[in-house]
């Protein structure tokens, strides 16, 4: 397994998009499939940031882990969804 590609849910939410208007809505739905198709398995994250100086406050910060598994795959999603991938939050 590679290094996951770590994304905002925007970005996700238009990858995803992208996604389901490219391929069969199984791709998307099922793990497997998702993982043999596209080469990787998607993963919610959640870290705690705490405000500095401050015990205990703080935000959590949601991101979206992509988990590739085959090194190809991953290169030509980078190449597909560069300019997504490259977009600042807004």
């Amino acid at each position: 397994m590679t290094k996951a590609i770590i994304l905002t849910k925007q970005q996700w939410q238009e990858i995803a998009n992208s996604i389901a208007d490219n391929y069969p809505r199984s791709v998307s739905l099922i793990r497997n499939r998702m993982k043999e198709k596209l080469g990787f398995t998607v993963r919610e994250h959640q870290e705690w940031i705490k405000e500095s100086g401050y015990d205990g406050y703080g935000n959590y910060v949601e991101t979206i882990h992509l988990d590739f598994y085959n090194e190809p795959k991953k290169t030509m999603f980078l190449l597909k969804y560069s300019e997504i991938i490259g977009k600042t939050k807004t």
